[in-house]
């Protein structure tokens, strides 16, 4: 029987979100004269800006406009962006911007796993938008006050304040634009309830018959439904999920390999560790001695 514990959209988000180990910081918070440029590239961090007085430019891909004060901007993993003082209409002796940046990393979250397509590549928030979550914009108060105060204990303060920052901005992407792969498949009802299926139940062996019977979908149907709204076919999501998985039962826990390939749908150690090299470049044994030597 299909476990139906996690019978709504949000807890196939907080299962990925928690794959994702973040692990977040404010690395910014100054005031800039005009005129300043600033180019950023994070390959593996989503990382957020915002105007606290002021105004500047940004360019994010295809998208460019302006920062006013309490506006900000959350940049997906791997998105190229500038921002810069360059400001139409800008009066010069009150072109000075005080910005706060931050970014999040993610332990686990390398380009196989599904928390890789969680995050849209760009997302901008109004003043206005913000002020409707009064938490929120308390969230980023308190961060760039921690931040700029150095009081003891502020750095701790200042990275749990990022995580929950980062996790919110994912999860208004998921109620708001849905722009993510995997955001955008939770909109789609029987797309979500296979995602919920697959993500409660990793150590079944899944076809492809049993997931579309269980949204109501015929075989054909549910599998063309499922690589148009996740990019991939269920079965390269499910590998992808259970790798993902068993990286973070090999961080976190000391289960035997044997516990950990049952645990996440592999009837074989042997089969875990060929699908495991294959897809992360090293044994399971190798790579959680590395994640040991490294930590």
């Amino acid at each position: 029987m299909i476990d139906s514990r996690r019978a709504d959209n949000p807890d196939v988000l907080s299962d990925v979100l928690h794959t994702l180990r973040a692990v977040g910081t404010v690395y910014f918070c100054d005031q800039l004269t005009a005129p300043w440029t600033k180019s950023l590239l994070e390959p593996a961090t989503a990382s957020f800006h915002q105007v606290r007085r002021g105004s500047c430019r940004f360019v994010v891909g295809e998208h460019r406009g302006v920062l006013r004060p309490g506006d900000l901007v959350f940049v997906g993993p791997g998105t190229e962006h500038q921002l810069n003082s360059d400001v139409p209409g800008a009066i010069e002796h009150s072109s000075d911007t005080l910005l706060l940046c931050g970014y999040c990393q993610f332990e686990l979250g390398e380009k196989a796993g599904p928390s890789a397509s969680l995050f849209p590549a760009f997302t901008l928030l109004r003043h206005e938008q913000l002020s409707e979550r009064a938490w929120l914009a308390g969230v980023l108060d308190q961060l760039g006050n921690e931040y700029l105060s150095r009081a003891p204990g502020s750095s701790l303060v200042v990275n749990r304040l990022t995580e929950v920052l980062v996790v919110e901005l994912i999860r208004m992407s998921f109620g708001d634009t849905g722009q993510g792969k995997i955001l955008r498949a939770l909109a789609d009802p029987p797309i979500a309830t296979a995602l919920q299926a697959l993500h409660a139940n990793l150590e079944r062996s899944w076809t492809l018959e049993e997931v579309a019977h269980h949204v109501g979908l015929s075989r054909a149907g549910f599998a063309s439904r499922f690589r148009d709204r996740v990019e991939q076919p269920m079965f390269a999501y499910l590998t992808a999920l259970r790798i993902e998985r068993a990286r973070a039962l090999l961080s976190e826990s000391q289960l035997s390999l044997s516990e950990i390939a049952s645990r996440v749908g592999y009837e074989s150690d042997v089969a875990f560790i060929r699908m495991f090299k294959k897809q992360v470049g090293l044994t399971p044994t190798a790579w959680r001695k590395a994640r040991v030597s490294t930590e």
